[in-house]
Parts: C-alpha cells; sequence; structure tokens
C-alpha cells in the first residue's frame, strides 16, 4: 500500500468518526420534550470532586466557570474540611449534595458510621444541601440488615425534609438489578440514585432483559449520575467516540424516562456528571497515562444534559 493511498485512508476514517461523533452529540443535545413541565420543575447539574487534584476553592471556582449549578462530594467529616467548603459554596454561589455511607465488614460499626454522617450531614446549619447521596450497606450484609440502613435514612430524611437516596452502585446493597427491585417491593419509601452504569457491567447487558425491573427503578429514582457504562465496564473511555453511540442512546432513553416523571411532578432534577479519574477511565500501559481528559468529558456531559433537559 502507498504512502499517499494510507495518508488518504487514515484521513477519511478521521473525518467519518469525527462526522458520527457530531451526529451523536447533535441527538442527544436535542430537546427530549416538546411541551412544558408542570410548575416546579427545574434541572440542576451538578459535578463531581472525584479525582480533582486541586483546592475546594480552585475545584468550586472551575466548577462555577463551566457552568454548573453545584457540586456532588463526600460529606467532609473536620471542621477544618467544613469551613473551607462552606466557604468556597458561599463565594462561588453552588448548591450542594452530599455522599454519605459506611465502610468495613462488621455490620454494627458500619451502621453507625453510615447514620452519624447521614445525621451530620442533614443536621448542620451551614447550607442545606439538595440531597444526601448513599453508598448503602454492602452486597454481602443481609437482606434484613441492609433493610435496616434503609429505614433509617427513611426516618432521617422525613425528620429533616432532605431527600435521601440510596445508589446503585456496585459493592454496595444496590449493586444488581434484581437485588434492588426486592428492596423497592419491600420498602415503599425508597428512593434511587440512579447510576445505572453499574447494573450494565453486573449484567453484562444493556438490561434489554430487565425492562420490567429497570422501570421500577426509573419510577422511584431521586437523583442520577450521569456516567455511561458498558456491558464489559462501569466508564466508555469517551461517549463522543463513535463506537459508544448505542450505549450513550440506551443511557439518554433511561435519562429521559426520569426526566419525564420529575417534569409531570414539577420536582427538581438533579444530575451529577461522574466521569472517573483513573483507573475508571482507561489507562495506556505502564505509564497509566488517562485516554482522554475527565473534566472535558464531564463539562461535555453537563451541556448535553442542559440543552436535553434544561427546556
Amino acid at each position: 500500500m502507498s504512502l499517499n493511498r494510507r495518508n488518504f485512508l487514515k484521513q477519511t476514517v478521521a473525518v467519518s468518526a469525527a462526522s458520527l461523533m457530531t451526529e451523536i452529540t447533535a441527538a442527544a443535545a436535542q430537546p427530549a420534550f416538546k411541551t412544558s413541565a408542570a410548575a416546579g420543575f427545574k434541572l440542576v447539574v451538578l459535578q463531581t470532586d472525584w479525582g480533582f487534584p486541586g483546592s475546594r476553592d480552585e475545584y468550586c471556582r472551575r466548577a462555577k466557570e463551566a457552568g454548573y449549578d453545584g457540586i456532588e462530594l463526600w460529606w467532609p467529616t473536620t471542621k477544618e474540611a467544613q469551613d473551607e467548603l462552606f466557604t468556597a459554596l458561599k463565594k462561588y454561589d453552588l448548591q450542594v449534595g452530599f455522599l454519605c455511607g459506611g465502610s468495613g465488614s462488621d455490620y454494627a460499626k458500619h451502621a453507625a458510621a453510615f447514620e452519624a454522617a447521614v445525621t451530620a450531614a442533614t443536621s448542620q446549619q451551614r447550607q442545606r444541601p439538595l440531597y444526601i447521596n448513599c453508598h448503602s450497606g454492602k452486597d454481602f450484609f443481609t437482606f434484613e440488615e441492609n433493610g435496616k440502613l434503609i429505614d433509617m435514612t427513611v426516618r432521617i430524611s422525613k425528620s429533616s425534609g432532605i431527600p435521601v437516596y440510596h445508589e446503585t452502585h456496585r459493592s454496595r446493597m444496590m449493586f444488581a438489578a434484581h437485588i434492588t427491585r426486592k428492596f423497592i417491593e419491600a420498602k415503599p419509601d425508597l428512593r434511587l440514585t440512579l447510576d445505572i452504569s453499574h447494573w450494565c457491567n453486573v449484567h453484562e447487558s444493556l438490561l434489554q432483559d430487565q425492562a420490567e425491573t429497570v422501570a421500577k427503578a426509573l419510577e422511584r429514582t431521586g437523583h442520577i449520575h450521569a456516567r455511561i457504562g458498558h456491558p464489559e465496564g462501569p466508564q466508555v473511555n469517551d461517549p463522543r467516540a463513535p463506537e459508544w453511540e448505542g450505549v450513550v442512546k440506551a443511557h439518554f432513553a433511561w435519562w429521559d424516562e426520569v426526566a419525564k416523571i420529575k417534569r409531570a411532578k414539577g420536582e427538581v432534577m438533579t444530575v451529577l456528571t461522574e466521569f472517573g479519574p483513573a483507573d475508571y477511565m482507561p489507562t495506556l500501559p505502564y505509564t497509566r497515562q488517562p485516554v482522554a481528559n475527565q473534566w472535558d468529558i464531564n463539562v461535555h456531559m453537563k451541556n448535553l444534559l442542559k440543552a436535553r433537559y434544561g427546556g
């Protein structure tokens, strides 16, 4: 093959890929609904601090400059960290959602730490959070043990008036669709943070064979983590790449259903852009160099979400 022919083919492939990427982006950026939402509906898009190397002030400044409405991060446990956070939130006029959870395999210690974190995050007086998102329980705790953790968060949510959501996350109680369905059926007050990328990975599919279960989860969704997974992993390397067209469309179809429910009820729709750093972000061997820019991808997702649901 001649050098000119090889260069021509490379250029043709590059142009075709760029064209398809533009088509995918353009399709996702189209408004999902033509009619007005009920009064009270509002889209709030938040940025993750996961993998951000700078200070809290720098992180909040960059999130604000990028057009985010707020941030989501783990509830800080020290006064120094809380002071730094709330100062930055006020300075840059950002809203906030907190992550809470427990760790360790000893259920009693896990439950106590989890309850202490949720209580502290909902009772502090510095800035009212939009919600509490929970990394809830463990996949190896019993159904009864994990159920008690749900009951605890429901009690705190009702007393504080702050929504508390349980994330569909690997290694936690909601790690799989069929398991989550059992909790949905047993706990009428349970509300979810939908990170369906995990389920794509766990079930090694786009969940075509669990459509009824997914529908039940969408009905209970209070908050979304907008990371795009695929059957072999919880995060595609770059959602702008044309090879991921199918999984991008699948995720937006799920999120569309949540938006439809939120719009009909006139509720606030909170979404976190949560593409993660290495090693969630695939890396090159030996160097651990990420194959794409995490911040840029999250901002890309924010722009698509605002264009699709913000009208």
